[in-house]
């Protein structure tokens, strides 16, 4: 009963975080909102007995990630008036894309679990299980091409991202680390002797 009623206030307050994500006019508490979320699943990670996971949730994603959401959100300049225009202009289109989503994963959710209880707390593992040494050996054997194949994906994408940011732009000063080695002192400076000057 104790677990029941931490599942659904967490639950409530991970639905509350989410909608605050979307619905937050300022990018910094729509981060922030997010930040909650995610702490929300790791504690809701944790009921299901996911400690690896849950620990996993909150250092990548609130401990690295949203930092790195955070930190571009505030040096780039939102134009909140501008965002909110193109929000409203595609707002149908993606009502209709969360529609169409909804109701694919309703009914993936409503075919694999027609054998299963919803109102019954899943059977606790034993004292000795370890579900990072499960989560370990499941994903280095039976997982081990798609795990790999996501880190490919994962590569190509930092690659992309490096290379969009590193692109020539008209008026960019980019640093020639070579032509600064070779800089000579002599080359630099040059010292001119002249007669001291007085006044009359």
């Amino acid at each position: 009963m104790t677990e029941a009623i931490i599942f659904y206030v967490f639950g409530g307050v991970l639905l509350l975080a989410a909608i605050g994500v979307i619905t937050a006019r300022n990018p910094v508490h729509s981060a922030m909102s997010l930040v909650l979320a995610f702490v929300t699943s790791a504690f809701l990670w944790m009921l299901l007995e996911a400690e690896f996971l849950a620990i996993v949730l909150v250092l990548v994603y609130v401990g690295a990630v949203m930092v790195l959401f955070l930190v571009v959100v505030m040096m780039l300049d939102v134009k909140v008036e501008q965002a909110r225009g193109g929000f409203t202009r595609y707002a149908p289109l993606g009502i209709g894309l969360v529609m169409l989503i909804v109701a694919m994963l309703g009914y993936v959710v409503w075919a694999r679990t027609q054998e299963l209880n919803f109102l019954q707390a899943p059977a606790r593992a034993a004292s000795d299980f370890s579900n990072t040494e499960m989560l370990g050996s499941q994903l280095y054997t039976v997982y081990m091409y798609p795990f790999e194949l996501a880190a490919v994906i994962l590569l190509v994408a930092i690659v992309a991202a490096i290379s969009l940011t590193m692109r020539r732009r008209p008026g960019l000063k980019v640093q020639d680390v070579a032509r600064q080695v070779a800089v000579r002192a002599k080359d630099r400076v040059r010292i001119v002797k002249m007669k001291s000057e007085k006044d009359e």
